[in-house]
């Protein structure tokens, strides 16, 4: 009865955060347009997102297609064995678990390439108006995220009753989260890279200047990469957490009859969304004016409202004290790490200003002191990871055999509760930005573009927070996932009549031989990703130089000599795509082989090694890029000698190799881990029969 009512409550709560996503999607559309040039280049923008979202998602279908009849055939056992009805249900859970991340993609992008002319015509009448025109553009695909995937974890597990399945849907979401951050990722630092080093180094010409051939599909690239690219990212981070909790809690349960656990699981989840529901409808600016202040404390009443609620139900429904205080362990070391990532990336900071000033001494010092400060930040994260992990554990094992991982897991639900209000936050970034350059190419005057610059500061102090918090999201919930993975194998193990696993002993060669491999995949699956990136943007800079050599008058501006931007848009469109499946296959197959050679065991250390690589490299890359970036920023707004300086020359280069950092190899190995995770859980059973050792 319990879970009955929880499930119904977290459909009732999703189809609110539907309600308030579609208000604020016709609030934001029904703002006024007014100023000719922006429509037109906003126009621009938007086809180019759609034409890239087009081409990536039949791309994407044509994977998940083939994905699917490998499940079909295969998962959770051969079909030959378990007979058609498991598999197909896997198989049809996997492919609407990558329908639902597209849908939301989709909804992020359709909203983002409005609420970026809304937002840059609202600034002209001042920062409130501007601020809320971008963050309820964001906080649309905030609510479109969660919404869906609390929906359709809801539904699998109501309609199935089996939460293999419901590992089949989150492996769906992950694959294309995983396919959409690469290649959006790729996409977006073609074109940030390309316009920077043309535009900036070489001819001096402002960031968005209409001259620059590659500045629309920049602007694409903030779409595509930080807004459906970072919304499938913490998609499949929150269905991954709930899956894995949900495997726990049912093994639980099953134990004692009750469904207590489970119901807990869906009541955290519900209400964490209700939360960042009402933490959305309270965000406004306020009397201080002051942008970052006003998100921030959105995140801060989101997080007593969950912690508040939760305890509530808690009380009344009679769930374990000590499953709510490891979500609350979870949910305040997410705040942590976003913290301790926003030291090592704010310009008000002392990282920031040091690299700054070392770049005055060339570019050489640049890159070895970002790098540096990039090694240094991972530390905090991790060990916050660590504490959460241990404190979460500790606190649920006397609870009995197994609610020990089930602490974890409940941590990471904790910790991805206000996910919503995440994802809004981040979404508000690139729309505001995009805000920037359409007030500067629309014409709208020095006093308008330095509103919007005031916007952008905020989203990019906030995204840095977010990043932060989506890789330590990601870090407790391939942990539970570990767990989740346990469970799965000693359920196999028991219908096979074999002996299950407890952990992982690393002094086993076999263990160890997979802790080694998996702790190598992340830096290759990084490198595939920049390689990818190095490639096009060699070809997109070609491009930019053969239209400023051609087009006569375009590099004096001319009156109406325009570049093609549409040649640029295809270069970065057609090279993502190329680039973005085998780094995915990569890891895909590189899971398979481990398993099928060394087994469970060596899976195990495969999934261990992966986490542990993965976060230090995530960690590392994400903030050495944030830091170089705003080390750029600072410098242009006027410190070390300002824009043409040496200083600012040299912040450009380090801003240029952090831009695949940050915004596509490190994002996208949350997903990569969490992906693997999911691959070894679901073909636990053929392990478990098949293999070498």
């Amino acid at each position: 009865m319990i879970l009955t009512f929880w499930q119904a409550a977290a459909v009732v709560v999703s189809a609110l955060a539907f309600i308030v996503a579609y208000r604020f999607y016709r609030w934001v559309f029904a703002l006024p347009q007014e100023n000719a040039r922006i429509t037109s280049v906003g126009g621009l923008i938007k086809n180019g997102a759609d034409t890239f979202m087009r081409r990536e998602y039949s791309v994407l279908a044509k994977f998940v297609l083939v994905a699917g009849l490998f499940i079909l055939m295969f998962l959770p056992a051969p079909v030959w064995k378990s007979g058609v009805y498991p598999n197909v249900i896997m198989a049809v859970s996997f492919a609407f678990g990558a329908l639902f991340s597209a849908i939301a993609g989709k909804i992020g992008i359709k909203i983002a390439t409005v609420a970026n002319m809304k937002a840059a015509e609202a600034a002209v009448k001042g920062i409130a108006p501007a601020f809320l025109a971008g963050f309820r553009g964001g906080a649309v695909m905030g609510m479109a995220v969660v919404g869906t995937s609390l929906l359709g974890v809801t539904a699998v597990l109501t309609l199935t009753g089996d939460t293999s399945a419901v590992l089949g849907f989150s492996f769906g979401a992950s694959s294309l989260a995983l396919f959409a951050k690469a290649g959006g990722g790729i996409f977006t630092k073609t074109a940030d890279i390309s316009a920077d080093l043309v535009g900036k180094v070489e001819l001096g010409i402002p960031e968005d200047d209409p001259r620059n051939p590659a500045v629309i599909a920049d602007n694409v690239g903030d779409n595509v990469g930080d807004v459906a690219g970072m919304g499938a990212d913490l998609f499949d981070s929150n269905v991954a957490s709930m899956s894995a909790a949900l495997v726990m809690a049912t093994a639980l349960d099953a134990g004692t009859g009750e469904k207590i656990n489970t119901a807990a699981v869906f009541c955290y989840s519900a209400l964490g969304l209700l939360a960042s529901v009402i933490g959305v409808l309270c965000a406004k600016m306020g009397k201080k004016k002051n942008p970052t202040f006003a998100l921030n404390s959105g995140t801060y009443t989101t997080t007593f409202l969950f912690a508040l609620l939760t305890a509530v139900a808690t009380h009344f429904f009679g769930f374990e004290w000590r499953l709510w205080g490891a979500s609350a362990v979870g949910l305040g070391v997410g705040l942590i790490i976003g913290l301790a990532t926003d030291y090592f990336t704010d310009d008000r900071r002392s990282p920031v200003r040091r690299v700054a000033k070392a770049s005055a001494s060339g570019p050489a010092f640049t890159i070895m002191s970002g790098l540096s400060y990039g090694f240094i930040s991972v530390l905090p994260a991790l060990i916050g990871i660590g504490v959460s992990a241990l404190v979460s554990y500790k606190l649920c094992e006397p609870l009995g055999e197994g609610y020990a991982m089930f602490g974890i897991s409940m941590a990471a639900v904790g910790m991805l509760s206000i996910v919503g209000i995440i994802v809004s936050n981040d979404a508000y970034g690139p729309i505001v930005d995009n805000a920037r350059g359409l007030a500067e190419m629309g014409g709208l005057g020095d006093e308008v573009i330095s509103v919007t610059d005031e916007l952008d500061s905020a989203g990019n102090t906030v995204k840095a927070i977010t990043k932060g918090f989506a890789i330590g999201a990601a870090g407790l919930t391939v942990i539970s996932l570990l767990g989740a993975f346990i469970s799965e194998v000693n359920t196999a193990a028991a219908e096979l009549g074999v002996m299950g696993i407890t952990g992982f002993d690393i002094t086993d060669p076999v263990v160890f031989f997979g802790m080694l491999v998996g702790a190598a995949i992340p830096p290759v699956f990084s490198a595939m990703l920049m390689l990818g990136v190095d490639k096009n943007a060699q070809r997109m800079v070609a491009e930019i130089h053969r239209q400023f050599r051609e087009i006569v008058g375009l590099k004096e501006g001319r009156a109406g000599v325009m570049p093609e931007y549409g040649k640029c848009i295809d270069i970065a469109t057609s090279g993502a795509l190329r680039e973005l499946i085998p780094a995915g296959l990569m890891a895909i197959f590189s899971t398979l082989a481990v398993g099928f050679i060394g087994g469970v065991a060596a899976i195990g250390g495969f999934l261990t090694g992966n986490i542990v690589s993965g976060l230090v490299f995530a960690m590392f890359m994400s903030n050495s890029g944030g830091l170089w970036d705003n080390s750029k920023k600072y410098i242009e707004s006027g410190a070390e000698g300002g824009r043409g300086s040496q200083a600012h020359k040299s912040a450009v280069v380090g801003d240029t190799v952090g831009d695949p950092f940050k915004d596509t190899a490190g994002p996208s190995i949350n997903t990569q881990i969490t992906v693997v995770s999911l691959v070894a859980s679901l073909v636990s059973t053929l392990f478990l029969t098949f293999s070498v050792f």
